[in-house]
């Protein structure tokens, strides 16, 4: 069972919260503790609270502080994307709901109101949200004002876009279908718009009792005072009428249960309206709205006050009859957490037209599979936050390192120890506003750790024809310095190469860190981030032309990594060639790497997966797998894919990283007995701090290994 659920309307007035209060009953009978969460609300109106938010924790009693119920404003969203900053729009509701999900059994997840000017944005970020939450989507759907044809077209492409977007959905509702709509209408929508896989669509009709705002609604709405009908909050309002014509033709237009807007100073019409009420030939209205902040004559007042009977209620607002008309056309009606009349008959509402158990058991088997970028990285820094690890970075004169740094130490990720000189380390971050305070700044040239460095490194390369001088020359170098500072056990793993070259980064390391027992190379992968997965590709940066029995190597510790971040890995051997389809001598290497790692996986006790040959297309797509491989488990499943060589992988890599948009993580170096991982020149400061994340988690997981 999922632990989410997300709940997203496809445009204003969807009657949204009538579904979320259905779905929060059903969810309150099977879960124990269920919290409500909005990624963003609309701007408040004054001091007012969001009205979903105060109505799910009130009437559910939710025990959740406000402020932890929702990610941010509608206002706030739109400046952090408008300013480039979508990521830290992304990270700070993942982080408001990380808070959440670590405390209760499953969150309830509303999307946004669509109060803002722009429907395709709102559209596209609740979909985002759905996927870096990895929730399961409810899809709804007005009906208001439309014809079957118009929600029949509204909701299939909804669903479509969701669809292509990757997103687990759950079920389809178009709520607020126009009244009177038949059972035959319903059937024939249900019959177009059905999807072939069987998610549940249903149809909710419009309740007057629900849509149409009450006194109360309009006085909260207008901010209006209460001079008389205060017990009369709750009564429904059918339609507006503006007064300003004589009483004569003004009873002609009214309604039953209308609201009448009118200046304070229409006696007339106030008297009119109170005497209807006494009155059995004509209908009786909701309500008064006196505008231009006048009060009825003392005269007036002094009559309404002895009128028998209890007085229709009567509101005063400031601004003039216009403007109040046109902020009332902008009311949508809530519904209050103790308003107990509109609850019971939303619920009631709702388990009429949607089949509770059923959609429930879709609810319940609606697991979403995919992993977004965001998800990733978001599960990375909190896996490395655990337990935090001391990483050095050798390359102190970069200003992205430091940069990185201040990001690093305010998320907690981990522990750090930069080289250089320590004034210049420390003015460089001083200059650019960042604070290193928390950071350990070593200068290798004056470190008394340098010496006895240069004595294990001359034990460890003698056989080499190492003498002192060239010991101390390495141990100098801040690399070598990093690197021995991982060997010793000073730092839990380096990450360096925003300066240097890769050579420069890893020689240190095999020269003395090493590769694990039972592996005689070391190798490299890098994380794929694709749009709804993650996929990881070896070895694409270290190791030219493996032979067969390096590359079984290759696969075995890739799939390694990928279990260590979090990835079942499935494993597919590459080649040009489906199993036997092809020939020659690149076939028969992938063939015999193949049958290598296979023996390995099962002498070792290995708990996953490996296939191949296998083509790309038919490692990845589950309707070439079928055509071409049948009854495999690997084929169209893959998430490890081992390239024959460096050329291959390394193409390969930059070909679906620039053409897919995706975000290649990496190379994460593997098969060390410790972590040390490369940077690209070119990297970002993000590039940093995912890699340094990474390096912490992998040295969590060495850790685990040796005890």
């Amino acid at each position: 069972m999922p632990n989410n659920l997300y709940i997203t309307a496809t445009e204003e007035r969807s009657g949204k919260s009538v579904v979320v209060l259905g779905i929060m009953q059903m969810l309150k009978k099977e879960v124990h503790r269920v919290a409500f969460f909005r990624p963003i609300i609309s701007d408040p109106t004054g001091k007012q609270d969001d009205p979903d938010i105060s109505l799910v924790s009130g009437y559910f009693k939710l025990q959740i502080n406000y402020e932890d119920s929702f990610g941010c404003t509608l206002r706030d969203a739109y400046h952090l994307i408008n300013t480039g900053r979508e990521d830290d729009l992304h990270d700070l509701i993942l982080k408001k709901y990380k808070k959440l999900e670590d405390n209760y059994d499953f969150v309830l997840i509303e999307g946004t109101d669509y109060r803002g000017n722009d429907t395709t944005f709102e559209l596209e970020i609740n979909a985002d949200i759905a996927a870096n939450l990895g929730a399961p989507v409810i899809l709804i759907s007005s009906g208001r004002k439309k014809t079957a044809d118009e929600m029949i077209r509204q909701v299939q492409a909804s669903i479509d876009a969701h669809k292509e977007k990757g997103l687990t959905l759950v079920a389809s509702i178009i709520n607020r279908a126009p009244e009177g709509v038949t059972a035959e209408t319903i059937s024939e929508i249900r019959k177009q718009v059905h999807p072939d896989e069987g998610l549940p669509f249903y149809v909710m009709p419009e309740n007057s009792d629900l849509a149409n705002p009450t006194i109360g609604d309009v006085k909260r709405w207008l901010n209006a005072s209460i001079m008389y009908g205060a017990s009369g909050m709750n009564a429904k309002i059918g339609d507006y009428i503006v007064a300003a014509m004589r009483v004569e033709h003004f009873l002609e237009y009214m309604k039953p249960g209308c609201l009448v807007i009118t200046p304070g100073d229409r006696s007339d019409i106030i008297l009119a309206c109170l005497s209807a009420r006494s009155s059995t030939s004509y209908p009786e209205v909701s309500g008064l709205v006196l505008t231009g902040g006048l009060v009825p004559y003392e005269s007036v007042r002094k009559l309404i006050e002895g009128w028998s009977g209890a007085p229709i209620p009567i509101l005063c607002v400031q601004g003039h009859t216009y403007l109040v008309v046109q902020q009332l056309n902008e009311l949508y009606a809530h519904i209050e957490p103790n308003d107990s009349q509109r609850i019971a008959t939303a619920l009631g509402f709702f388990s009429k037209y949607v089949k509770i158990q059923e959609l429930s058991e879709h609810v319940i088997s609606s697991k979403p599979n995919r992993i977004t970028p965001k998800m990733f990285e978001y599960a990375m820094m909190e896996r490395a936050a655990e337990d935090r690890q001391r990483i050095v970075l050798p390359e102190g004169t970069c200003e992205r390192i430091l940069r990185a740094a201040d990001i690093l130490l305010r998320r907690g990720v981990a522990d750090l120890t930069i080289l250089g000189r320590e004034q210049q380390v420390r003015a460089l971050a001083a200059a650019n506003g960042l604070d290193l305070t928390f950071v350990e700044v070593i200068d290798p040239q004056v470190s008394p750790m340098l010496e006895p460095f240069v004595k294990e490194y001359l034990h460890l390369r003698q056989h080499k024809g190492v003498i002192e001088d060239m010991a101390r020359d390495r141990m100098s170098d801040p690399t070598y310095f990093g690197t021995m500072m991982v060997y010793k056990g000073y730092a839990d793993g380096m990450v360096s190469g925003a300066l240097n070259t890769t050579a420069h980064t890893v020689r240190p390391a095999f020269e003395f860190i090493k590769a694990k027992p039972g592996f005689t190379i070391v190798s490299s992968v890098f994380l794929m981030c694709l749009r709804d997965r993650i996929l990881v590709y070896g070895d694409c940066a270290v190791n030219p032309n493996p032979n067969a029995s390096q590359l079984a190597e290759i696969a075995l510790s890739s799939a390694e990594t990928a279990k260590i971040f979090g990835i079942e890995p499935r494993v597919a051997m590459l080649s040009y060639s489906t199993g036997r389809s092809g020939k020659g001598e690149d076939v028969d290497k992938v063939a015999e790497a193949t049958e290598i790692a296979q023996r390995l996986i099962e002498e070792r006790n290995l708990d996953f997966i490996l296939e191949g040959p296998l083509q790309y297309d038919a490692a990845i797509d589950p309707e070439v797998a079928r055509a071409k491989l049948p009854g495999s488990k690997v084929a169209g499943r893959a998430t490890v894919f081992i390239f024959p060589d460096l050329n291959t992988g390394n193409n390969t890599y930059k070909a679906v990283q620039r053409s897919a948009s995706a975000v290649a993580i990496g190379p994460v170096l593997q098969g060390l007995n410790k972590p040390v991982n490369d940077l690209s020149r070119g990297c970002t400061v993000d590039d940093i701090v995912n890699t340094v994340a990474i390096t912490a988690v992998q040295a969590q997981a060495e850790k685990r290994m040796r005890q």
